[in-house]
């Protein structure tokens, strides 16, 4: 991971390598394996479920890093709190095309948890308004730092990067919890749309790329 800043004892935000993969995959099991959609997907009834989950976090991590994706996170002195996976607006991510990935997910989350997710995958792809925008597949904090203001301060740094590419006009998420949805409406997002997974609704939101926030990201 590379540091620029001097303070080490203030949050600060870092571009992730290979070197962090491990704290990475730990930080966003801790922040998936109770979401709604994760255990709808990967069926926490059924035995083996943190497994799957802990499975699919490594297959999507490793994969997002192959493909050289963006990725920051928060730092805590040597401590790294948060973490965030950008999608390239060019690269408009098609699971179903990454061969190799469905091989290693249905070795290791099994053949139904990883069709279910296949077709979790399509069914947001569906609703995004449309090539230009940033993806945010995965964010996580380690539980241990919530509720301390690190999300809000990656999901900031993710805003600012995602507007030094001038051709981007937002960035999407998706949450199955709506507990998150003040959090997010409260930066900016808005409703793109829901899709119906399991018994609850996965809220797509969208935030536009300002042009202020372009003209903050090229002075930095």
């Amino acid at each position: 991971m590379s540091n620029d800043n001097k303070t080490e004892s203030d949050p600060v935000i870092v571009r992730l390598d290979v070197s962090a993969l491990n704290e990475a995959r730990s930080i966003l099991y801790d922040a998936y394996r109770d979401e709604p959609t994760f255990q709808y997907l990967f069926n926490h009834r059924k035995p083996g479920y943190k497994q799957r989950v802990r499975a699919t976090v490594r297959e999507l991590v490793d994969l997002y890093f192959d493909l050289n994706q963006e990725s920051v996170g928060v730092m805590i002195n040597d401590t790294l709190v948060a973490v965030a996976f950008i999608g390239d607006p060019d690269l408009r991510l098609n699971l179903a095309n990454q061969f190799s990935w469905r091989i290693r997910m249905v070795l290791t989350a099994g053949f139904a948890s990883t069709r279910r997710y296949l077709h979790y995958h399509e069914r947001i792809r569906a609703i995004l308004p449309q090539p230009l925008a940033h993806q945010l597949p995965l964010m996580g904090v380690n539980p241990k730092y919530q509720n301390r203001g690190y999300g809000r301060l990656l999901l900031q740094a993710v805003q600012r990067l995602c507007a030094e590419n001038p051709r981007v006009t937002g960035l999407v998420l998706d949450t199955g919890n709506s507990r998150y949805l003040p959090f997010y409406e409260s930066e900016g997002f808005r409703s793109l749309g829901k899709i119906r997974v399991g018994g609850f609704e996965d809220h797509i939101l969208f935030r536009e790329i300002h042009p202020e926030a372009k003209a903050a990201a090229n002075q930095n």
